[in-house]
Formats: structure tokens, sequence, C-alpha cells
């Protein structure tokens, strides 16, 4: 699920009959996150982009950024398939073939390490504490030095919600499960910290959504 524009509403992924995944919302923000990206990535370098989704940020980022050699990943079947189908017809030699991966899971970060940036794009606030915490714990340790992580997505200020469309999805999110919904700033800073990680940006994004951007120690 998202909200865009102050409105709840599900997370809609179309099929077509190719098998390819169209999400309306990762066409919407796709801008706003290329433009978070020109800003704060590094110019070359490996991505691990976490949770993928459809392909579709993908497509647009790897081929805005061609500096970069993107790895993209996913855990759900039918959204690898989607990305492997995007990135065929995109035909961008930076564009790797996807990874299944659970970014929720202890033990990937070891497994991948070496990334100049790691990014993910709302995922956090449908997962529970726990897992998020672990996934901030795995990006950590798959950093290169001098690493940046990025995370977007809507988050609460200082235990609240910024609109009524945000308190109205939060709530339903935890009307399905208890243990989801949005996570606190004041908690990822902690949790980035924690995770041996320097927060260097918190940039305000469209819709209410919030960029935490954190550095691994050293690198050049």
């Amino acid at each position: 699920m998202t909200r865009e524009d102050d409105t709840v509403r599900p997370s809609v992924a179309y099929p077509s009959e190719d098998g390819r995944l169209h999400a309306p919302a990762a066409e919407r923000n796709a801008g706003a996150i290329l433009r978070l990206l020109q800003q704060h990535a590094p110019s070359t370098g490996r991505v691990l982009e976490l949770a993928s989704g459809t392909g579709q940020h993908a497509v647009t980022f790897a081929a805005a950024l061609p500096g970069l050699d993107w790895l993209p990943s996913e855990v759900d079947a039918a959204r690898l398939k989607s990305i492997r189908i995007w990135s065929a017809e995109a035909g961008l030699s930076n564009l790797r073939d996807p990874i299944r991966l659970d970014a929720t899971a202890p033990g990937w970060g070891r497994a991948h390490t070496g990334q100049d940036m790691i990014l993910l794009v709302n995922l956090l606030h449908l997962v529970p504490e726990k897992a998020a915490m672990t996934l901030v714990t795995e990006a950590a340790q798959a950093l290169a030095p001098g690493g940046r992580l990025i995370l977007y997505g809507p988050f609460l200020r200082g235990g609240e919600t910024t609109s009524d469309g945000d308190a109205a999805f939060d709530a339903s999110l935890r009307a399905q499960d208890p243990a989801i919904g949005y996570k606190d700033d004041f908690d990822m800073v902690d949790w980035i910290h924690a995770a041996g990680l320097e927060l260097t940006g918190l940039v305000e994004m469209p819709s209410n959504n919030l960029a935490f951007v954190a550095h691994a120690p050293g690198g050049g």
C-alpha cells in the first residue's frame, strides 16, 4: 500500500500481457527520487536497490545515472519477472539482472559487501519494527567504506503523522497488522547510528515523505 497527495489508497501494480507490472505510484515519485539521487549518489560505483518492486525505478535511475552499476533485488517472483522485462526492454549496460533477496532477513549484508550505495524506497512502513532494524543493520554491513545508504518513504515526525492522509493510512496499516505502520524519524536516526553509520542528510520529500541519507565510515 501507499498514499500520495494526502489520499489513502492501495499500492496498485497493474499487470500487462507480457508479465510486466506497472505501478502508478512508482511513476509519480520517480522524478523526485531521481533528483535526490543526483544530489546524494556517488558518480560511479556499485548500487544495490532493495525491494525494487516492478522495476520501473531501476530502469529510470540506471538510465539517468550511467556511471552506476545498478543491481535490483526483490523477494517476490512476479516482481522479479517484471524487473527482468522492464530491464530487457531498456537494454541498459549498467543495469544488472535482479537477484532474489529478502532485505528484512538476517545475514544478507555479508553476502553482498562492497556496495557504494544502497537504496530502499517505500518498504519500512510495511514491515515490523524488528525487520526494519534488521534491514538497516544488514545494509550497513553491505556498504563499502564511505558507501551511502538512502531510505525513502513515509515516516512519523516525533511520533506524529504530518497530515490527515498519513494518519488514515498509518491507521489502516496497523488495523491490518499491529506490528507494522510508519516508523518514527527519531527511531530511524537511532537505528542508523547503532548500525555504525553517520546520518549526513534528512531530506523532506514531496507528499510528506522523508529521505534519510547515511554514510559508512572510511572512504576517500
